[in-house]
């Protein structure tokens, strides 16, 4: 007996890549912003459960509450889909109907978990780096932060090689 595929287009019913990508971009523009959880549920009449339930992809974004998402945080509702690469896109609902990709899966969320730029770290050291007023700063603390990360590799090159 063949299982029922859910509203998901997965037989599983674990979230699709797709809503979370999406939902990492609204936590990673949410963050950016310096907003919290309680504060965007707050705009959106929601509460910060539901909001952390969009930002996991367990629950999908509907089209409206996306364009207000979209508003209240500031960003074209593109943004939130910038990013997608093919393998995530192989495993849309529309493609996931035509042929079973279900052993990609796990390789595609994990590689959405990995992603530098998905951690809070990441997030907060953009959003400190654009809240220097001096400009010329920023630059030279950029350039900094790439001398020191391009040192760090240097000298663990090194060890591996003693």
């Amino acid at each position: 007996m063949q299982k029922k595929k859910s509203l998901r287009g997965r037989v599983d019913g674990a979230p699709n890549p797709i809503d979370i990508h999406v939902g990492n971009r609204v936590r990673m523009r949410r963050t950016l912003l310096g907003m919290s959880q309680e504060k965007l549920g707050e705009e959106l009449g929601l509460t910060f459960q539901q909001v952390q339930k969009y930002e996991r992809g367990m629950n999908r974004i509907g089209a409206s509450r996306l364009w207000d998402i979209s508003k209240v945080l500031n960003t074209p509702i593109e943004f939130f889909y910038e990013g997608i690469n093919e393998d995530i896109e192989q495993l849309s609902p529309r493609h996931i109907n035509k042929t079973d990709h279900a052993e990609g899966l796990e390789e595609c969320i994990a590689s959405l978990d990995g992603d530098p730029m998905n951690r809070r770290e990441t997030l907060e050291l953009v959003r400190a780096y654009y809240k220097i007023p001096d400009r010329n700063l920023a630059k030279k603390v950029f350039e900094l932060t790439k001398s020191l990360a391009t040192s760090f590799n240097a000298s663990e090159i090194e060890k591996e090689e003693k």
